[in-house]
Protein backbone atom coordinates (compact mmCIF):
# COMPACT_ATOMS: atom_id res chain seq x y z
CA UNK A 1 0.00 0.00 0.00
CA UNK A 2 1.56 3.22 -0.91
CA UNK A 3 0.91 6.11 1.51
CA UNK A 4 0.56 9.73 0.86
CA UNK A 5 0.45 11.38 4.44
CA UNK A 6 0.97 15.24 5.17
CA UNK A 7 0.19 16.10 8.73
CA UNK A 8 -0.86 19.44 9.96
CA UNK A 9 -0.64 20.82 13.21
CA UNK A 10 -4.14 22.21 14.82
CA UNK A 11 -5.83 21.05 11.90
CA UNK A 12 -7.81 18.37 9.84
CA UNK A 13 -5.15 15.74 8.01
CA UNK A 14 -5.76 14.12 4.92
CA UNK A 15 -4.12 10.81 3.94
CA UNK A 16 -4.43 8.72 0.59
CA UNK A 17 -3.33 5.47 0.14
CA UNK A 18 -3.65 3.24 -2.82
CA UNK A 19 -2.45 -0.02 -4.13
CA UNK A 20 -2.59 -1.21 -7.66
CA UNK A 21 -4.94 -3.92 -8.58
CA UNK A 22 -3.83 -4.08 -11.78
CA UNK A 23 -0.87 -6.49 -12.73
CA UNK A 24 2.09 -4.42 -13.53
CA UNK A 25 2.57 -6.44 -16.86
CA UNK A 26 -0.99 -5.24 -17.65
CA UNK A 27 0.11 -2.36 -19.82
CA UNK A 28 2.75 -1.43 -21.46
CA UNK A 29 4.28 2.24 -23.17
CA UNK A 30 2.82 0.41 -26.44
CA UNK A 31 -0.34 0.60 -25.42
CA UNK A 32 -0.63 4.31 -24.82
CA UNK A 33 -3.47 4.43 -27.24
CA UNK A 34 -5.57 1.54 -26.10
CA UNK A 35 -8.40 3.24 -24.51
CA UNK A 36 -9.77 0.05 -22.86
CA UNK A 37 -6.79 -1.12 -21.29
CA UNK A 38 -6.02 2.73 -20.09
CA UNK A 39 -9.02 2.33 -18.28
CA UNK A 40 -8.65 -1.84 -17.03
CA UNK A 41 -5.60 -0.11 -15.02
CA UNK A 42 -6.71 -0.14 -11.45
CA UNK A 43 -5.86 0.88 -8.16
CA UNK A 44 -7.58 0.52 -4.51
CA UNK A 45 -7.69 4.00 -3.63
CA UNK A 46 -8.43 5.42 0.22
CA UNK A 47 -8.99 8.66 1.38
CA UNK A 48 -8.26 9.37 5.06
CA UNK A 49 -9.04 12.16 6.92
CA UNK A 50 -7.66 12.59 10.38
CA UNK A 51 -7.08 8.49 10.56
CA UNK A 52 -10.66 7.57 9.72
CA UNK A 53 -11.77 6.23 6.27
CA UNK A 54 -13.86 8.57 4.15
CA UNK A 55 -13.23 6.97 0.66
CA UNK A 56 -12.21 3.86 -0.36
CA UNK A 57 -13.02 2.62 -4.15
CA UNK A 58 -11.26 1.01 -7.27
CA UNK A 59 -10.40 3.47 -9.65
CA UNK A 60 -8.96 3.52 -13.50
CA UNK A 61 -5.98 5.07 -12.16
CA UNK A 62 -4.80 6.39 -15.18
CA UNK A 63 -7.80 8.09 -15.55
CA UNK A 64 -7.52 9.82 -12.46
CA UNK A 65 -4.15 10.19 -12.38
CA UNK A 66 -4.83 12.62 -15.37
CA UNK A 67 -7.63 14.79 -13.78
CA UNK A 68 -5.07 15.16 -10.83
CA UNK A 69 -2.37 15.93 -13.39
CA UNK A 70 -4.92 18.57 -15.09
CA UNK A 71 -5.97 20.48 -12.54
CA UNK A 72 -2.46 20.75 -11.39
CA UNK A 73 -1.52 22.30 -14.29
CA UNK A 74 -3.85 25.23 -13.57
CA UNK A 75 -2.69 26.03 -10.07
CA UNK A 76 -1.17 29.00 -9.12
CA UNK A 77 0.13 30.65 -6.02
CA UNK A 78 -2.88 33.32 -6.37
CA UNK A 79 -5.75 30.76 -7.98
CA UNK A 80 -6.71 26.97 -7.07
CA UNK A 81 -9.81 25.34 -9.63
CA UNK A 82 -11.89 23.39 -8.41
CA UNK A 83 -11.21 19.62 -8.33
CA UNK A 84 -13.51 16.87 -9.83
CA UNK A 85 -12.80 13.30 -11.02
CA UNK A 86 -15.37 11.79 -12.80
CA UNK A 87 -14.71 8.29 -14.38
CA UNK A 88 -16.10 6.75 -17.82
CA UNK A 89 -17.20 3.77 -16.12
CA UNK A 90 -19.91 5.21 -13.80
CA UNK A 91 -22.50 7.80 -15.03
CA UNK A 92 -24.36 8.71 -11.94
CA UNK A 93 -24.05 12.02 -11.24
CA UNK A 94 -26.61 14.07 -10.62
CA UNK A 95 -24.99 14.26 -6.62
CA UNK A 96 -21.68 15.65 -7.67
CA UNK A 97 -18.24 13.79 -8.81
CA UNK A 98 -16.76 10.74 -6.98
CA UNK A 99 -13.93 12.97 -5.63
CA UNK A 100 -13.80 16.89 -5.27
CA UNK A 101 -11.68 19.53 -3.96
CA UNK A 102 -13.93 23.14 -3.59
CA UNK A 103 -11.48 25.60 -2.79
CA UNK A 104 -13.06 28.82 -0.89
CA UNK A 105 -11.83 31.94 0.55
CA UNK A 106 -8.57 30.14 2.31
CA UNK A 107 -9.65 26.70 3.00
CA UNK A 108 -10.92 24.07 0.66
CA UNK A 109 -13.53 20.83 0.84
CA UNK A 110 -13.10 17.95 0.20
CA UNK A 111 -16.22 15.85 -0.49
CA UNK A 112 -17.15 12.51 -2.76
CA UNK A 113 -20.38 11.39 -3.45
CA UNK A 114 -19.11 8.03 -2.32
CA UNK A 115 -17.98 9.22 0.80
CA UNK A 116 -18.08 6.59 3.90
CA UNK A 117 -18.21 9.05 6.97
CA UNK A 118 -19.73 12.44 7.11
CA UNK A 119 -16.52 14.14 8.68
CA UNK A 120 -15.15 17.44 8.90
CA UNK A 121 -13.62 17.65 5.38
CA UNK A 122 -12.78 21.18 5.58
CA UNK A 123 -8.93 21.96 5.47
CA UNK A 124 -6.66 24.59 5.25
CA UNK A 125 -6.46 25.42 1.40
CA UNK A 126 -2.87 25.53 1.16
CA UNK A 127 -2.16 22.65 3.16
CA UNK A 128 -4.87 20.31 1.55
CA UNK A 129 -3.56 21.96 -2.25
CA UNK A 130 -0.18 20.95 -1.18
CA UNK A 131 -1.61 17.38 -0.31
CA UNK A 132 -3.17 16.75 -3.69
CA UNK A 133 -0.19 18.33 -5.39
CA UNK A 134 2.22 16.02 -3.57
CA UNK A 135 -0.34 12.83 -4.40
CA UNK A 136 -0.22 13.51 -8.27
CA UNK A 137 3.79 13.42 -8.27
CA UNK A 138 3.71 10.34 -6.14
CA UNK A 139 1.52 8.72 -7.90
CA UNK A 140 2.85 9.62 -11.49
CA UNK A 141 6.44 8.39 -10.00
CA UNK A 142 4.92 4.78 -8.50
CA UNK A 143 2.26 4.20 -12.46
CA UNK A 144 5.57 5.02 -14.41
CA UNK A 145 7.86 2.35 -11.48
CA UNK A 146 5.40 -0.13 -11.26
CA UNK A 147 3.72 -0.37 -14.38
CA UNK A 148 7.78 0.51 -16.31
CA UNK A 149 5.56 3.27 -18.86
CA UNK A 150 6.31 6.69 -19.58
CA UNK A 151 2.93 8.62 -18.60
CA UNK A 152 3.53 11.56 -20.70
CA UNK A 153 3.27 9.09 -23.97
CA UNK A 154 -0.14 8.15 -22.04
CA UNK A 155 -1.80 11.22 -21.15
CA UNK A 156 -3.33 12.67 -24.48
CA UNK A 157 -5.12 8.78 -25.20
CA UNK A 158 -6.69 8.68 -21.62
CA UNK A 159 -10.03 9.93 -21.79
CA UNK A 160 -11.33 12.54 -19.90
CA UNK A 161 -15.37 12.61 -18.53
CA UNK A 162 -17.38 15.58 -17.42
CA UNK A 163 -20.83 14.98 -17.13
CA UNK A 164 -23.49 16.26 -19.54
CA UNK A 165 -26.45 17.84 -17.54
CA UNK A 166 -29.66 18.45 -18.66
CA UNK A 167 -30.73 21.36 -17.57
CA UNK A 168 -34.58 20.30 -17.36
CA UNK A 169 -34.30 17.36 -16.13
CA UNK A 170 -33.01 19.42 -13.22
CA UNK A 171 -36.63 21.53 -13.20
Amino acid sequence: MNIIETKHTNANNITFEYEFTSKSESISNKQRADVPSILAVEALFIIKINDERYFEAELAILEFYKALFEWKTKVRDNFVPEFHYYTIEYGEYEDGALISLWPFSHQAKVTSIWAEADLHNVFERDYVVAAFCALEQRLREDIEGYFHIDLKYFLQHIPEHIPYFDDEEAT
